[in-house]
């Protein structure tokens, strides 16, 4: 709830089931409205603060489920005329596949497809996996990847956070 956060470039949201007061989420939801960038990665973000409507449409998603835990998947650019997409094609990524609940809104840069090999009933499902957004006045860029530290190895997915975080930022 510090008023200071106003006055930053970019917040990067490293929380996994927390919760936010009401004080600190007006706080932060008025400070992107203002200009402040939010970016960022897994369920750093997309699943930190799960009672909070008001945080989710600012993020543009929510973290449901990962079926199958681990697996191989594809990762398909969606945009790669966009400047955070430029140079990447599809590429294969082995973590966790994140099923959300996303904004329609979302300008989405990648996606995936489940195969419905771990949960049938979300077989072919095309889902987000990278996204961008605007809040008032605030940049909000969003990746669902890198659940582990090894996966900033992968130079796409490095790449995509970079670039998207940059775009974010005041």
């Amino acid at each position: 709830a510090d008023p200071a956060i106003a006055e930053l470039s970019l917040i990067v949201p490293i929380y996994t089931m927390s919760k936010l007061t009401k004080a600190e989420e007006a706080n932060l939801t008025k400070a992107v409205e203002n200009g402040v960038g939010l970016g960022g990665y897994h369920g750093g973000m997309a699943d930190a603060f799960r009672e909070s409507p008001e945080y989710q449409f600012m993020c543009g998603g929510q973290w449901v489920a990962h079926p199958g835990n681990i697996i191989d998947y594809h990762v398909n650019v969606t945009r790669g005329d966009d400047p955070i997409m430029r140079g990447i094609e599809d590429f294969p990524y082995r973590s966790e596949q994140y099923y959300m609940h996303v904004d329609p809104s979302n300008e989405v840069l990648a996606t995936t497809t489940f195969s419905g090999s771990h949960a049938p009933w979300i077989d072919g499902v095309v889902m987000p996996v990278v996204w961008k957004r605007r809040h008032g006045k605030g940049r909000v860029f969003y990746s669902s990847l890198g659940h582990a530290a090894s996966e900033f190895q992968v130079p796409q997915m490095r790449t995509i956070l970079r670039r998207g975080l940059v775009w974010a930022a005041r």
